[in-house]
């Protein structure tokens, strides 16, 4: 009779799964290890990354400011109206619940908005009396003058929208595209208000400033016709004070 000895072949199985194991338990360390390296690479890269992104869009701010302050130059009586109306435009929209971070070249098109106005002629632009019909129509045309400087600058992406519609009007009755509603881009119909707020808000040689009530009732009579409703009433639900404090931080 042969007998089988089970017990040793048993341990022997035993050791070799216990060795086995072991293996994949150093393999899965060694994995786990080289994971939190390639995580920690990542981190650093995205900390790079985000570091040029910032450092790029200060720059892009820096030129669009230089800029603006250039086209605001020729004009003394405007002020710090750019800077006013971006500030005003970009409390709106965030009242609005766009989402600026996605869209930070909205702000870059607050703040050039009135580019064209450099093809403008200073008999034009400086005249203390009426405009006639054909010193109108080389006004109107600064949206597009505007527009076409800048339409090859990449980075300013939708900031164009502004730049090119900002006088257009809900009934459609703006200038350059005639457009109305909903065609006009909302940062451009954000903008129209916004403007229109500084614009009755601040002395001009001609009149005395509004204040932020008579403002309010003007810009409310313009709902509808001037200005998207929707807007409107969002604008309407602003405190004055947040208003008042924009006004006095910038001057």
């Amino acid at each position: 009779m042969i007998t089988v000895n089970t017990d040793g072949h048993q341990q022997d199985r035993v050791a070799e799964l216990e060795a086995q194991l072991a293996e994949r338990r150093r393999e899965a360390a060694e994995n786990e290890r080289q994971l939190e390296r390639y995580a920690a690479d990542l981190r650093e890269t995205f900390k790079e990354e985000r570091a040029r992104a910032q450092e790029l869009r200060r720059s892009y701010m820096l030129t669009v400011r230089a800029l603006a302050s250039a086209v605001e130059a020729r004009d003394a009586y405007t002020g710090r109206h750019a800077e006013r109306v971006a500030a005003y435009g970009l409390s709106l929209a965030d009242a609005c619940g766009m989402h600026l971070g996605d869209h930070p070249e909205i702000e870059f098109g607050f703040l050039l908005h009135d580019a064209g106005k450099v093809a403008v002629p200073d008999a034009i632009l400086f005249k203390p009396g009426p405009l006639t019909s054909a010193e109108r129509l080389i006004m109107q045309q600064h949206p597009v003058t505007g527009w076409e400087i800048v339409r090859d600058i990449e980075f300013l992406g939708t900031a164009r929208d502004v730049i090119r519609h900002h006088h257009e009007r809900w009934d459609g009755t703006g200038y350059p595209d005639k457009l109305s509603g909903e065609r006009i881009p909302i940062s451009a119909r954000i903008f129209a208000v916004a403007d229109t707020f500084d614009a009755l808000t601040t002395n001009r040689p001609y009149r005395q400033a509004s204040t932020v009530a008579q403002a309010r009732v003007i810009i409310r009579q313009g709902s509808g016709t001037h200005f998207d409703p929707a807007v409107i009433a969002v604008f309407e639900a602003m405190p004055d004070e947040a208003l008042e404090r924009i006004r006095m931080e910038i001057g």
